[in-house]
């Protein structure tokens, strides 16, 4: 049966999930399918900002250190190549700002960390071509996960913990390390185009820093277009709150990759992880999702309820060519566990020991009571009954595959343009090629409630999945798309000037319908198909060469 609870912090995720957020895509993964020009990546989001190769990047020499706390308004600006020393605290209600190109050199003896305290703001914007940069302030070619803090955000959002206010772990507590409150719509700033590296230390025994940590933070803080590099512990941790963030990496973690805790109620879309074969939790294990609603495992409310949805996941064995190293701690690509109810969507993930781990009767019981979901995610490459572990075949007969789960596509039919460099410090194209199986998705159902920019509910859409393929193409095209119920379909093409050089109406039924058109006459160039049917509009680009 449905579990309902009525609360205050309750109703405050309600007002958060109308807000708009989701990105609807025809396509699982956070990559769309290839423009089709070799040799560029426009609409590959991690191109001109990420670094898949920090250890040799050259940072250059520090022009000034900061190793108090930050009391003031306070800019960082662009050329400026900080060395962060101690534990820095910005605070008192100030801001600091962080232009674009801006390096934090983070120090290894002193464990420099740099920590956004309740009420104070970091405004950290950078650009694609022009990103700002947490990393080491060791040499290149001697940089290692550990050698400084991390960045920490602490806001005034909702958590489970006992009277709502906690401290930050792996820091000593003290009013600067508090967060939690009242207000999930609290805003601490703006983080784009950021990258955060060889972080992620144990400042006390048995607690650590991770890349980036968020305590609390709210839903009025930007966070978007993040990777995080070589983190020593988690690379991304949210203890409550209701931030929304999208366009995440998680590259050569140590232990888990996402982990949720305390009640956090945020959404993210579209995020890329990329794990390490020789770097896993010596301490304990690795997981690519680890989601607790607290550390007991209780009914504290609000209860962890993330929506995560577009990741591509690439575990330590890669396509299955890698072999892992003796003592190795891998373990799974989603624990889920104590009573939490995180929900993902529209996902990929292959590399793992082991895929989808939901454990415990009370995360069991979120799953099958209609407050989480695993829907329209491929585990691929996964040898047999490990898929699917910890709970009984019976517990996920009941939605597994009849909410669009699939175990049985390759990674050949998923069809990466070239996700497996030889290493993985060679950047990768993580694209899907114009013959992707990988079209199963879905933003039906209440996690996708309004909340939608630029078009309507895909649960009250007539229309969704379109897929234009081969593209490029010189000679036939498949326009594929998938009907709610029996319509009056109209396909029109398109060129740059607005002219139509080919259209068609035509009835269709309910479910996936497709329709070729011969391209072999149209002059080269870029072309839009555009694809209507009662109301609703949905619009492709095609490139014929």
């Amino acid at each position: 049966m449905k579990k309902i609870y009525l609360t205050l912090a309750a109703a405050a995720i309600v007002l958060q999930a109308n807000a708009q957020f989701w990105t609807y895509t025809s396509y699982q993964g956070a990559f769309p399918v290839t423009d089709g020009t070799t040799g560029t990546t426009s609409n590959d989001w991690t191109a001109g900002w990420a670094n898949f190769d920090p250890q040799n990047a050259s940072y250059g020499a520090t022009t000034v250190t900061v190793n108090s706390d930050i009391t003031t308004n306070t800019t960082w600006t662009t050329g400026t190549i900080v060395k962060l020393e101690n534990k820095v605290y910005v605070k008192g209600n100030s801001t600091l700002t962080i232009q674009p190109g801006v390096i934090i050199r983070g120090d290894l003896a002193t464990q420099g960390t740099l920590i956004i305290t309740k009420g104070s703001k970091i405004m950290a914007s950078g650009t694609k071509t022009n990103p700002i940069v947490f990393t080491s302030n060791e040499a290149a070619g001697t940089r290692a996960e550990g050698d400084w803090g991390g960045l920490v955000i602490l806001g005034k959002g909702i958590n489970n913990q006992p009277g709502g206010i906690a401290n930050i772990e792996g820091i000593t507590a003290s009013a600067d390390t508090e967060y939690g409150g009242t207000d999930n719509a609290d805003n601490s700033g703006m983080l784009q185009y950021v990258r955060i590296e060889f972080c992620g230390i144990a400042l006390t025994p048995g607690k650590e820093i991770n890349g980036l940590t968020m305590g609390s933070v709210g839903s009025g803080t930007t966070i978007d277009h993040i990777q995080v590099s070589y983190s020593g512990d988690d690379s991304f941790e949210w203890f409550g709150g209701a931030v929304d963030c999208k366009y995440l990496i998680a590259f050569a973690g140590v232990d888990d990759d996402f982990d949720t805790d305390f009640g956090y109620v945020g959404r993210i879309q579209f995020g890329l992880i990329i794990r390490d074969e020789t770097l896993s939790d010596a301490a304990g294990d690795s997981n690519s999702f680890e989601s607790d609603n607290d550390a007991t495992g209780s009914n504290a409310l609000p209860r962890t309820d993330p929506v995560f949805s577009n990741i591509t996941i690439f575990g330590p064995k890669r396509d299955g060519s890698v072999t892992l190293p003796v003592g190795e701690k891998f373990e799974k690509s989603f624990r889920l566990r104590r009573n939490t109810s995180t929900s993902v969507h529209n996902s990929i993930t292959t590399g793992w020991e082991k895929g989808l781990s939901i454990e415990g009767s009370s995360t069991e019981d979120n799953f099958t009571g209609d407050s989480a979901y695993f829907k329209n995610n491929i585990l691929t490459n996964y040898a047999v009954n490990t898929a699917k572990v910890t709970a009984t075949a019976s517990f996920y007969n009941t939605f597994f595959s009849a909410d669009g789960n699939d175990t049985v596509k390759t990674i050949a039919s998923v069809n990466w343009v070239n996700a497996f460099p030889a290493t993985i410090n060679t950047t990768g194209d993580f694209r899907l090629n114009t013959t992707t199986t990988a079209t199963n998705s879905s933003f039906a159902g209440v996690n996708f409630t309004g909340g939608f920019l630029g078009i309507e509910d895909p649960a009250t859409m007539e229309l969704t999945n379109m897929l234009v393929y081969p593209n490029p193409s010189n000679n036939n095209v498949t326009v594929k798309f998938n009907l709610n119920n029996n319509s009056t379909v109209s396909i029109s093409i398109v060129d740059l000037a607005g002219k139509v050089v080919y259209s068609s109406t035509n009835n269709h039924f309910e479910g996936i319908n497709s329709e070729n058109v011969n391209v072999s006459n149209f002059i080269n160039g870029i072309y839009f198909v555009k694809l209507t049917t009662g109301a609703y509009t949905s619009t492709v680009k095609f490139v014929k060469n």
